[in-house]
């Protein structure tokens, strides 16, 4: 603990963001840097407490408390105060193969769970862990270390997401030779098509560390699509062992009436062509456009505020997001208290962006949708809501229930759809003779992450259904652990 009294000291401080009226205009990311002194000012609040539960990643009510992948988070803040760099970097990379990445786009439940945030501001965690890894790549710390020895075995790892990343990056470490199989254009996954630019940057930071692992020896094929232009059972002839890290891609969907018309669709086909023309030449060559649309955007949580700044960027007429849940408190509730994560309201990027062009926060809440109109030429044109409150049935489980005449109309040429996704899609579980469990993820244990097929491992959302990015990694790795321990009898990854 560098500073016994940093955190008295000093007051909690975020980089200041581009603002939203500069960085609706292009695709760049919108966080700026924050200058070193500041940066070890922040490190300096950390208390190193003596149980620190900033790096227990935990599942309390069925959320994330702590860091998934057990960042030394006391240890590389320390460091950061000190000003040792390399090192903090050093410790960062023992447990996370990626801290460019989940600095940017995890929601930070290690924040959640720090000690002093039980009655301050808690500690800029994301913030300084993405300025160790920004330094290091600067600095040029960070170069390819391929192994020493190969063992012989050969390991395919179907899905580039995050998961399927840190499961190549670790059986790579080990010694295995790893074949990556990517369905889309390039590798990534969630990371490249999933996450708008303006909150990963694809050839900076995606792209760039894609190029290390291939330095390192891992080998990447893309449209690959196993089970359909890839046949799965030649892979268990082909290969010594296999890590399922597919994701859960299966989108919910909402049967109401005139859902089949034209300019609806699902969130994660609008973000995919979006970010595909960004990165292909220019957003306006996009097949779907919010351009002088009236957008709506139903579902809440993070894949629906990319929308909406993907909507705003593209020059809507206007922007909606439909919640079904109720606003959240301003403080933590009663029911939710630490070191749960915080269920607060905030204004993330894209509602900032909203309101900064519209006036307001776009979200309605404890709203539904009751079925959409069309015109003429079966296009949607608006979108019919209700009101609705959470009430308990017989079973003492709450529902939805509509109130009586608040049905309302909205004008909609564009309605992204954005509820979540329901597991992974099932004609590779078909192929493989995979067993899913209740919730129609593959069945596989987490911490042994085998399944009923033998050399066949599963890992993160395909795994556990719709999760963050950083259980993915921790997934990933969990995985290649058990991978190797299988082929070699036992093992040294972490």
């Amino acid at each position: 603990m560098g500073k016994p009294t940093g955190f008295i000291e000093y007051l909690r401080e975020l980089p200041v963001d581009r603002a939203p009226q500069e960085r609706v205009r292009d695709w760049k990311e919108f966080h700026h840097h924050m200058e070193e002194k500041r940066l070890r000012n922040q490190a300096a609040r950390c208390m190193d407490c003596g149980v620190p539960f900033c790096h227990t990643g935990k599942l309390i009510s069925g959320m994330a408390s702590g860091c998934p992948v057990n960042n030394v988070i006391p240890e590389w803040n320390d460091l950061v105060y000190r000003g040792l760099w390399r090192e903090a970097l050093d410790r960062l990379h023992m447990t996370n193969n990626f801290p460019e990445f989940t600095g940017r786009v995890c929601p930070a439940p290690c924040e959640g769970s720090c000690v002093l945030g039980i009655n301050n501001p808690p500690v800029t965690i994301k913030t300084i862990e993405n300025a160790i890894v920004d330094k290091g790549w600067e600095e040029g710390w960070i170069l390819p270390e391929p192994p020493k020895n190969r063992t012989g075995k050969k390991v395919a790892v179907i899905g580039s997401g995050p998961a399927g990343l840190a499961a190549a990056a670790q059986l790579n470490r080990a010694g295995h030779t790893v074949t990556v199989l990517e369905r889309a254009d390039r590798p990534g996954g969630l990371l490249m098509y999933g996450i708008p630019n303006m909150k990963l940057d694809k050839r900076e930071v995606v792209e760039r560390r894609i190029k290390l692992l291939e330095q390192e020896g891992v080998k990447f094929i893309c449209n690959a699509n196993v089970g359909d232009n890839v046949e799965a059972q030649l892979l268990r002839k082909d290969f010594d062992a296999i890590v399922l890290c597919t994701g859960a891609t299966q989108a919910r969907d909402l049967p109401v009436d005139g859902r089949s018309l034209k300019g609806i669709h699902f969130a994660m086909e609008y973000l995919t062509v979006s970010t595909q023309a960004v990165l292909n030449g220019g957003a306006d060559h996009s097949p779907i456009h919010a351009k002088g649309k009236d957008v709506i955007v139903i579902g809440g949580g993070d894949t629906g505020t990319d929308c909406v700044g993907t909507s705003v960027r593209h020059g809507c007429k206007s922007v909606t997001q439909l919640e079904i849940m109720a606003k959240p408190p301003m403080d933590r509730a009663a029911d939710n208290p630490w070191p749960e994560w915080p269920k607060v309201y905030k204004m993330d990027y894209g509602q900032e962006e909203a309101a900064a062009k519209f006036g307001a926060d776009p979200r309605t809440y404890l709203t539904t949708v009751k079925r959409f109109g069309a015109d003429a030429q079966g296009n949607v044109s608006e979108v019919v809501t209700v009101q609705i409150t959470w009430q308990k049935n017989d079973k003492g489980q709450f529902v939805p229930v509509e109130v009586p005449g608040s049905e309302k109309s909205y004008p909609a040429q564009l309605v992204l759809l954005a509820m979540g996704f329901l597991g992974p899609e099932q004609m590779l579980l078909k192929d493989l003779a995979l067993e899913a469990d209740p919730r129609s993820n593959i069945k596989a244990d987490h911490g042994k992450f085998t399944t009923n097929i033998k050399g066949v491992f599963a890992a993160g959302d395909c795994r556990r259904g719709q999760s963050l990015v950083v259980w993915a990694i921790n997934e990933g790795r969990g995985a290649a652990r058990e991978c190797d321990r299988y082929l070699m009898g036992t093992t040294e990854l972490p």
